[in-house]
């Protein structure tokens, strides 16, 4: 993997490809930032709060998850724009993964600032209405969706698990109960932010571990990608074929002396893959 953006986040996350700008968005969660490249030109935007995922409403607007609330973004004007409150009476908790669905739904997981033990929930907002679908979650990460519409995906980071759950096919609502996707305890392995490819295969981020992992639309290991930071923390597939994938890493919670010896820990980067990823979903308000 190389370096695409040398900015260092404490946590960085939320890749998103704009398929209409062809421009990676990503978030600095603990850094309250929106981030962005266009050729060399970098950009950011600061908030009053914790951000951490976006959709794409259309050229100019984001749909945003912060702490307490989703809300439209406009990158011309960098004017926002509440559209509902997410655990707002809640100060304890924030938004963490999330994307937007095949309807035009968009799923956001929320969580403890510290992490605290099933203090979180995962969220679908559509069309005006916001459900909570799976409660008592840790860490909510690697919300991404099959290209047939047919499932989701989601772990929980804490319990090293990821889950399959299927949708209804009317209007993307949760059908059934979940079953086990990944399930890597045996392998100490900590899944965070996924995305799936044309073909069906989930590339898996893997906090502490160094590497996106990618497995078969049965679940079985394929193989694993390096990456430079062992905080690797969400991918994402864009350039103009969507054959490169990009992931965000962090720098929190390490030491100055894993700091000294990981020194593009908390930067963007960026490989060519021989896989195709899907086109990001647009919400739809």
């Amino acid at each position: 993997m190389k370096i695409y953006d040398v900015t260092v986040c404490g946590l960085g996350e939320g890749p998103l490809w704009h398929p209409e700008r062809r421009q990676l968005f990503w978030f600095n969660i603990t850094g309250k930032r929106l981030l962005t490249r266009s050729g060399e030109q970098a950009q950011s935007w600061a908030f009053d709060e914790f951000v951490s995922a976006a959709g794409w409403v259309d050229q100019q607007t984001l749909l945003i998850a912060s702490e307490t609330r989703l809300f439209t973004f406009d990158l011309v004007l960098g004017d926002s724009t509440p559209i509902h409150d997410l655990e707002a009476d809640n100060p304890h908790t924030r938004s963490n993964d999330g994307r937007a669905d095949p309807w035009g739904g968009f799923w956001i997981g929320t969580m403890g600032k510290s992490g605290e033990d099933k203090a979180g929930a995962i969220y679908r907002y559509y069309r005006g209405d916001l459900r909570r679908l799976h409660d008592e979650i840790t860490v909510p990460n690697a919300i991404c969706f099959t290209p047939d519409a047919s499932h989701a995906y989601f772990a929980d980071t804490r319990q090293r698990c990821i889950w399959r759950q299927p949708l209804a096919r009317a209007d993307g609502w949760p059908a059934g109960e979940p079953t086990v996707f990944v399930d890597l305890q045996a392998e100490g392995l900590k899944p965070d932010g996924a995305v799936v490819d044309t073909e069906g295969r989930l590339w898996n981020a893997q906090w502490g571990a160094g590497q996106i992992a990618c497995y078969d639309p049965a679940g079985r290991f394929l193989h694993a990608t390096p990456c430079p930071a062992s905080q690797v923390t969400c991918p994402a597939f864009g350039g103009e074929d969507l054959t490169t994938l990009f992931a965000t890493s962090a720098t929190q919670n390490l030491s100055p002396t894993e700091l000294s010896a990981e020194p593009h820990a908390g930067k963007t980067f960026t490989i060519n893959v021989e896989a195709r990823g899907q086109r990001e979903h647009q919400v739809i308000l």
